[in-house]
């Protein structure tokens, strides 16, 4: 059985809070015992625009979880095992799905692909896959005829069935699912590109509104979400300033980029000197994704079993877990 360090005895008004809470200290404490299976060459090549991560926090942060969800997988799996002897059925393999959500430019697409290179390379986890929901995104015609496009990233601009018939079917554990592919640079869902899903032992999505509860409606869909199938999922958390901040950082960075390529949905902007393309940047911001932030993803935050809080480098100072 594996023992944590102690925490700091919580305060009267959190004592009866669902989470562990440790500070960056306590956290790092965990990894003393634990390999640390990449090197910077696999941390420069994972980190996500905007979002400057180092070895030194993949080893103090993300080397221990990743350990923990590997204990929850296997303990997961020996309950599956134990069950399916008691009810005499011959059940396929069921792949761990991780949830993982957090506003525009908070870095969770950095946290899933750590994750996902560090878990697949522990034993009992060789086959991770990782998916976003992008790809479930209305095409932005339907998007257009609908009148919501300027929504986009709103949970209603996702197709909720088809993501849900995904994530059915992977978690019953079919051999071979699909998935639309989603392209950065024209803005839209690639027509007749599929990502392919092979029976993984960890299935990664990620998303912004994959938490989101159910919403009662007419059709039985209408009371399932996503998150019934997620065995754990992570809610990448830091100050709305900082998410502001590192949100513009990275719209002046694409600027200069990839906005540049002709082809880019918003060539239209690679031209903006600095303080129009600022100017651009918050008001995105502000009339889209801080809206969704703040009506849609945020009050999943505490739906999810680890928190994970960075402070105004990128670097996380806070985490989370809920007891089991």
């Amino acid at each position: 059985m594996t023992t944590l360090p102690s925490v700091s005895t919580p305060a009267p008004a959190t004592e009866y809070s669902p989470y562990i809470d440790f500070d960056r200290a306590a956290w790092s404490r965990l990894s003393e015992s634990t390999p640390l299976p990449l090197t910077e060459a696999d941390v420069r090549r994972l980190r996500g625009l905007g979002d400057p991560i180092e070895l030194s926090e993949v080893d103090t942060i993300y080397r221990p979880l990743s350990r923990l969800l590997s204990l929850y997988v296997t303990a997961t799996s020996t309950l599956h095992r134990a069950s399916s002897t008691f009810l005499g059925e011959a059940q396929p393999k069921t792949p761990y799905v991780i949830g993982v959500a957090g506003s525009v430019a908070v870095g969770k697409s950095t946290t899933s692909r750590i994750l996902r290179e560090m878990m697949a390379r522990w034993p009992e986890t060789p086959h991770v896959e990782l998916v976003t929901t992008d790809g479930f995104l209305f095409p932005n015609a339907v998007l257009e005829d609908r009148g919501l496009m300027k929504r986009k990233g709103f949970p209603e601009t996702y197709n909720r069935r088809a993501l849900l018939n995904f994530v059915r079917r992977v978690k019953a554990g079919e051999p071979e699912v699909t998935a639309p592919v989603y392209s950065h640079t024209t803005y839209d869902i690639v027509p007749g590109e599929q990502t392919v899903v092979h029976q993984p032992d960890v299935l990664i999505i990620e998303g912004l509104n994959v938490m989101q509860p159910s919403r009662p409606g007419t059709t039985a869909d209408s009371y399932t979400s996503v998150s019934d199938y997620f065995d754990f999922s992570i809610y990448v958390d830091a100050r709305t300033r900082d998410i502001r901040k590192w949100y513009v950082e990275r719209f002046m960075t694409l600027r200069e980029t990839a906005f540049t390529n002709p082809d880019n949905y918003f060539h239209q902007y690679a031209s903006l000197d600095d303080d129009s393309a600022i100017e651009t940047a918050l008001s995105i911001w502000e009339s889209i994704n801080a809206p969704n932030l703040v009506q849609n993803i945020a009050p999943t935050k505490g739906r999810a079993t680890l928190q994970l809080t960075k402070g105004e480098a990128h670097s996380i100072q806070r985490v989370r877990l809920r007891k089991l």
